[in-house]
């Protein structure tokens, strides 16, 4: 019984979000549609189909724009202030943000994939990631910074290595990230 409440559970996890998204879409439209259709009608004394979806579509282009600028950005600031005044956080914070924005941000750093030869003697390879070449910082010339992701897992570690101990590799860093993160049994996907 214990499981299939845990399911239950499971379920409406997994279909609530849509569910509502799908609910206020679907009220939306039909509350706008009415709204324009009515104004149309009174004024032109037509009827135009697709109107509610027109309007529907620029009514969320402008909550979506009224969202990011008069509300996003004012509570982006408090709540950089508040993440600021609290060196800790800020701390985590920001490695947190880093790693993702590196991920999905506009300034991707995994799309880089490269094959680095880790032992010389018994010719062990490992893929990564170059995710920074100007290395001034550390006064390591002629050297990179190249992440290793471990498998089945979002944690990694980084490696500082020579150059010619790195061979680019020609490849979708998407294809090569779930490649690595799922030890391999992804595989590749065929491009025709």
């Amino acid at each position: 019984m214990k499981k299939l409440i845990n399911y239950l559970l499971q379920g409406l996890l997994y279909l609530a979000p849509l569910s509502i998204t799908a609910y206020v879409f679907y009220a939306a439209f039909n509350f706008i549609d009415g709204l324009s259709q009515k104004i149309i009608t009174q004024f032109f004394d037509i009827h135009i189909p697709g109107l509610g979806l027109l309007s529907l579509l620029v009514f969320l282009i402008l909550i979506g724009f009224l969202g990011k600028t008069i509300i996003a950005q004012p509570l982006k600031k408090v709540f950089r202030k508040i993440i600021d005044s609290v060196p800790l956080l800020n701390f985590i914070y920001s490695a947190f943000n880093d790693l993702f924005t590196a991920f999905v941000g506009k300034e991707k750093k995994f799309n880089q994939p490269v094959l680095v030869k880790i032992n010389l003697n018994s010719n062990l390879e490992k893929l990564g990631f170059i995710t920074e070449e100007n290395l001034d910082i550390i006064q390591s010339e002629g050297k990179v910074a190249v992440y290793f992701p471990h498998s089945y897992n979002f944690s990694g570690e980084l490696f500082i290595l020579p150059r010619t101990q790195i061979k680019p590799l020609d490849v979708n860093s998407s294809e090569m990230m779930k490649f690595i993160v799922s030890a391999g049994l992804t595989g590749w996907e065929k491009h025709d």
